[in-house]
């Protein structure tokens, strides 16, 4: 067995959290034989439910769990960890602007990536899943600078998740048939859920997406517009947000950050836009399609990209170029 890795999840007393646990627990995100120091982070009128939860895993009895710490201090939270998952954030209340929804945020990820700067291990790789998640992804790399910029990303995953299995529903396979599907930009209403590098598995063969489905408008139109207000759907439905889906996007980025991706095969997650070859401002935290190796991703370089795609690319670079603007005012002010 190798050395314990030290793993925070904050708002571990929230729905996501309640879903994404166990899986980390047993093993299905770091590998069967990779035991864990569990610390789980929420605010501190939450205590008692963490206690719940903290009982349902011990009672769990799960082998490779060492050890798990319920905390509502950021000393003990955030120090030496290995990897962090940032769950908790302050959600979006009726009547809310999202102007009162980055401020609030701004100042929750400051104080994050602030206690990462102090306790954490400098290798440490933090997940952002809280929204707005790629703003309050930089928000936390601004503030940990001596954490390399790279180590931070931000979840599209669950888009990614939800275009792939657009696409195999339509097409009658299995999510598993379909591949490199890319989310560019933000995790908001303006992603653009692209399809024009994806293949999928038909009859042994791999054909391209475009070529399989033969309906330009339909993916065009609707199937854009179903992945990006997905998650209102399912609010919608349920009266409460993604919660087994994300868990299972986040499952799903962070064993790939921590294994790597299947040959001939891209995720998209959301990364520092430092260097792209997109035509994406530097210094925003942008969805583009990745490869990663060794537990480092690159960006997937020389997709030809149409007029269609560009014209969507720019639009959701643009609304985050405005949300850091706010998000920075803020941020000073902080």
């Amino acid at each position: 067995m190798s050395e314990p890795i030290r793993v925070l999840v904050t708002g571990a007393a929230g729905q996501i959290a309640y879903s994404l646990l166990y899986s980390i627990g047993n093993g299905s995100v770091f590998g069967k034989d990779q035991p864990i120091i569990l610390v789980l982070l929420d605010i501190t009128p939450m205590m008692g439910v963490l206690d719940g939860v903290l009982m349902e895993l011990q009672d769990c009895a799960l082998p490779l769990l060492k050890d798990v710490i319920a905390t509502d201090k950021e000393e003990v939270a955030f120090k030496d960890l290995d990897v962090a998952v940032l769950v908790g954030s302050m959600p979006r209340r009726e009547g809310m602007e999202r102007k009162d929804l980055l401020k609030a945020n701004v100042r929750i990820f400051k104080a994050q990536g602030a206690a990462l700067e102090k306790y954490a291990k400098k290798s440490v790789k933090v997940i952002v899943v809280g929204n707005p998640a790629n703003t309050n992804c930089l928000t936390a790399s601004k503030s940990a600078p001596s954490i390399p910029k790279e180590n931070f990303s931000c979840l599209t995953r669950l888009d990614h998740n939800r275009a792939k299995s657009q696409i195999a529903l339509k097409l009658g396979v299995t999510a598993e048939d379909v591949k490199n599907v890319i989310i560019w930009g933000n995790h908001s209403s303006t992603q653009y859920p692209d399809v024009n590098h994806a293949k999928v598995k038909l009859q042994g063969k791999e054909v391209g997406v475009y070529e399989a489905l033969k309906d330009d408008s339909w993916l065009k139109g609707e199937f854009i517009s179903t992945v990006q207000q997905r998650g209102a759907a399912v609010i919608k439905a349920r009266k409460l947000s993604s919660a087994m889906s994300a868990a299972k996007a986040i499952s799903d980025h962070i064993r790939d950050i921590w294994f790597g991706t299947p040959e001939g095969e891209f995720v998209s997650m959301g990364v520092i836009s430092d260097g792209n070859s997109y035509g994406i401002p530097d210094d925003l935290l942008y969805s583009f399609p990745v490869v990663i190796k060794d537990k480092s991703w690159k960006f997937v370089e020389g997709l030809p990209i149409n007029d269609f795609s560009r014209e969507k690319m720019d639009l959701t670079a643009k609304e985050l170029a405005e949300e850091k603007e706010t998000a920075f005012e803020f941020l000073s002010s902080a």
